[in-house]
Parts: structure tokens; sequence; C-alpha cells
């Protein structure tokens, strides 16, 4: 007879919104949010979360573990509705603002979602969602919706508690960007995402805390949401950006107006601060850490933008299936100079807690420098797909989550990705990550931004497309790209044609996906529709 154990068997957590709650306690009238020429206390971010939880579920009638669709850009509405789900026990499941309405009913079907918050302007989402759901609540106020402002109103100054959850509880739905297909719904756990939080102090922004300030650039629908509940956890505020198209002025003067330390953001948007000439007219001397993720930085982006802003880049590699947290290459590790120790093109090493290996088609290790797929376990891995056993089984391995990109480490675990399995060509038998070649070509004088595509080809099978953009007031010519990487690469990995854009396409988290290039060249005609597209 096996003894009992003597340890209690309760996984129970503190929830997520527990954090506010602590600093609406420790510093009640200190800005907790800035945003659009307004601020908002701790105590007054706080009690506006209590009311709309309160009306969540008491006049909404929604219950633990229901679902919450949000379709929203960046505000304070968004981390609001954020904090007062999860202080209801709720599942937040933020969608992609920049998405069709046919695209957000997908999600909203998919999330089983039984409300809906919704920004003024769009409309078109609500009508296509609105038979999903049953209740839809309009931010600025839409017919045939219930008003926000309204609603919290009308439960002002009640305080719920914060919903007791257990660890495994899923507090959020993180849709994929569907890089490969239909995005899935990626299920975030309280204590998942609390070792997160944690790990993003620890290992991104070490000593955050209360004097700290946060620029928001990415939206609150993907990543940047995990990187606001670190600042909330630290008692850290945030500046939002105002809506529209990014501009690097108004967030330089920003930065300058309260002082911040920090920012979440893509190396796209790190290269358009570091170009712009407002960099130079507003002082940036508090920025601490500017953390980019998303996409490598490119080695004469990064150069640049050291250049420029100082020892404060901070990269991190992850993804939405490891709450952003399987690597982190710290201030320290960034260097201005091309010399061994600098590891060009690394993405650094694994986070705290958090193992990386690298393993084959059969899930044997690699060797060091020996390039597989980036395999990984730890805290921060998701606790599956939602709803889907198919996805599951494919990306999960003897208890290894299947990243699906492809890299080699080095002997001192330094991490270095070639690219996503899908990006990957062959050409005439061999194989072709275009990172490599790409890098190379970011250093001719001129060329923005590129990315390299594997085509159709009857002689070799699959030949590269090379896709350029020219920097402002710049022209290329393939004759001198061409004779740069003459020498540089194996023949084989030459690209055979090359086009240049105006612009790169661009997913709505400023990320350069070969997915959506591939789509804008087929629906120029310039290659074939991708399989199933329609364009």
């Amino acid at each position: 007879m096996t003894a009992a154990s003597p340890w209690p068997s309760s996984t129970r957590v503190p929830n997520i919104a527990y954090f506010l709650t602590r600093n609406a306690r420790r510093q009640p009238d200190a800005v907790a949010i800035a945003y659009d020429g307004q601020t908002w206390t701790w105590a007054q971010f706080d009690a506006r979360v209590g009311a709309l939880a309160a009306a969540l579920t008491g006049e909404l009638g929604l219950r633990r573990g229901d679902r919450v669709l949000v379709q929203s850009a960046n505000n304070n509405q968004m981390l609001e509705i954020m904090m007062a789900v999860y202080r209801a026990g709720l599942v937040w499941a933020p969608a992609n603002f920049r998405q069709s309405p046919d695209e957000v009913a997908f999600q909203c079907g998919t999330a089983r979602a039984r409300a809906m918050f919704v920004e003024a302007g769009f409309a078109g989402h609500a009508a296509a969602c609105r038979a999903l759901v049953d209740h839809v609540i309009a931010i600025g106020g839409m017919e045939n919706a219930l008003d926000y402002e309204d609603l919290l109103a009308r439960h002002e100054g009640q305080a719920p508690d914060n919903a007791a959850v257990e660890r495994d509880d899923t507090c959020w739905l993180f849709f994929t960007s569907g890089s490969t297909g239909r995005p899935k719904a990626v299920a975030l756990t309280h204590g998942q995402l609390t070792f997160t939080i944690l790990n993003h102090i620890s290992d991104l922004m070490p000593g955050l805390g209360m004097s700290d300030s946060s620029l928001v650039v990415a939206p609150l629908s993907h990543g940047a949401a995990a990187h606001q509940m670190a600042q909330i956890a630290a008692g850290a505020k945030s500046v939002i950006l105002p809506q529209g198209r990014f501009d690097p002025a108004v967030a330089w003067a920003l930065v300058e107006e309260w002082r911040v330390t920090n920012m979440f953001t893509v190396p796209t948007i790190v290269k358009m601060l570091v170009e712009h000439p407002a960099v130079q007219a507003h002082d940036h001397s508090s920025l601490k850490h500017v953390v980019y993720a998303g996409a490598p930085m490119y080695r004469a982006d990064q150069k640049r933008a050291l250049q420029t802003l100082g020892p404060v880049l901070v990269q991190y590699y992850g993804l939405g299936e490891v709450t952003g947290a399987i690597t982190v290459l710290r201030p320290e590790d960034h260097s201005l100079s091309d010399g061994p120790e600098a590891r060009p093109g690394t993405c650094g090493v694994e986070r705290t807690g958090i193992q990386v290996t690298i393993q084959d088609d059969d899930g044997r290790l690699c060797a060091p420098g020996e390039t597989g797929e980036i395999c990984v376990i730890g805290p921060a891995v998701c606790a599956g797909y939602d709803g889907d056993d198919a996805a599951n089984a494919k990306s999960f391995r003897n208890g290894w989550f299947r990243t699906g990109d492809l890299g080699h480490m080095d002997a001192q675990g330094f991490l270095f990705i070639t690219g996503r399995a899908s990006d990957m060509y062959i050409s005439g038998g061999s194989n072709v990550y275009p990172r490599e070649v790409e890098e190379i070509l970011l250093t001719v004088p001129g060329l923005s931004e590129v990315a390299i595509l594997g085509v159709p080809d009857t002689r070799w099978g699959e030949v590269g497309l090379c896709v350029c953009v020219a920097e402002p007031g710049a022209t290329l010519d393939e004759g001198v790209l061409r004779q740069h990487l003459e020498g540089r690469v194996a023949r084989y990995k030459l690209p055979a044609y090359f086009v240049v854009l105006d612009e790169m396409p661009k997913t709505a988290y400023g990320k350069i996906t070969k997915k959506l290039v591939r789509e804008n060249l087929a629906a120029r005609g310039l290659i074939p529709a991708p399989a199933g597209a329609a364009v």
C-alpha cells in the first residue's frame, strides 16, 4: 500500500489580475496608463477593471472559462478588457484588428466566444460575428451593441475579487499568425503566463520597477500583451502610441515626454525608428531596453541601431506557443564588432527555465553546428492548441514542442536560426536556406529590405527569386546585386531572378513573412499562385 503524499495536491495560483490589485494598493495615485492625451492612475485602472469584471459575470452572465473576443486597435480599453477577463476567470481571445470580417468571424467561431468587444469603425466585423456571440460591446458606440462606457458606469464602484484559478486554467487564446494556413488557437494558462511574466522581467528587462515607463508600439492582440503584463506586474506605466500609421516622430516625442525606459517591437520598426531624423531631435537617454522579436534583425540594421541608441538592444526569439520565451540576446551580447565574439546572426541563449535542442527528422539530437529543427521544453510552453488534436500531435514529440524553425547551436549554446522549415527550398538536390543569402545582400548600399523565395524551375526543381526594396532615393541594379554575391555563397544558392518592390508586404505586426510576399507576387502575376490561394 502506497502512503498518501504529505503535500497538498492543489495547483491553485494567483490570478494574473492580482498584479493589478497589488499595484492599486501600493501606488494608487501613480500613472498606470497614458493614451491619447489622457492618463489613468493605478486606482482608476483597477476600478474600471473591477466594474467591467462585475458587468461580465453579472449583467452579461458569463461564467468561468467562457471566451471573450476582442476586435480593436491599441487603446486603454484593450488593457482594461484583458485584465477584467482574467479577473472574472474568463478567457481573453484578441483578434488581429487588421484582418477581414470573415477572418475574425473564423476566429470567433474557433474560440466559441460568448461575448465580443469591438471598437467603433469595425461594424462589419461585429456584423460578421453577431450571430456567433450572445453579447456585442462597442468601444466608442455602435448601433445594436452595448456601449462600453455605459456598461462600466452601471457597475461603477463594484469590486469583485479576482476569480480563484488553477495553474492550468486557460486564460488567453493566442491566435497564431497563420503563416502556413488558418490561424490556430494556442491555449495559454495562468501558470504559464505567470512564469513568462517573471521570465520577461528577469531575462529581458532586469530591474524593471515602478519608476519605469514602457512605450506600447506593437499590437496588444499579440506578443505586446505579454510585454505589457510584465509592466503591470512590475508596476511600470504603459504609454500607448496613438492609433493610425506608425510615426517615428511621435514615438520619439513620447519617449522624451514620459522618460520611456523600454519598448517592445519588431526589427522593421526598430529600423524605422533609428533611420528617422526625429531620433536626433528628442532625448532618448532614458531608454534601457529596446526589445525586439518576431524575426531576426539583419546585421547591418543591428549595427546601425547600436550606433544610434547605444547598448540597449535586447533580442528574444520565441513563438506564441512558447509565449515568446525561448532565447534571449542581452545587451552585452550585442556587439558593433564583426569579430567571432559578436556571433553575427545569433538570437542568443536559452531563457531561464527553458531547454532548447536541435533535432533531426527522427527526433535525434544534432551535434553543435548541425542544422535541424529547433525544439523546446519548459514552463513557457503552451498547453496545446485549443480543440485541435491533429495540430497537437504534429507539434509535440516525446514531450518536446517542435517550433517548425530550422537552426543550429554552437558549442556555447548560442542559437542561430536558419529559417522556417517552409522557407527552405531544394535546388538541384541541395538545400538552400534563404537567410544566409539575405544577410549578405543587406550589406549592399541602398538596399533596405530583402526576401528570397524558392520558385519552381524545370531544370533544377526550384531556384531562388529575390525580392528587394530600395532605401528612399536609392536605385537597385540587378548586376550589382549579383556581383555582390559572387564568391560569397555557392553558385546553387544564387537567386535566379530579382524583383524590386516599392514596399515589402508585412503582417499586421510589422513582420515580413514569405507567405505574404509570395501572395503579393502571385497577385501581380509574377509567380504561380500558392496552392489553394485565391488571387
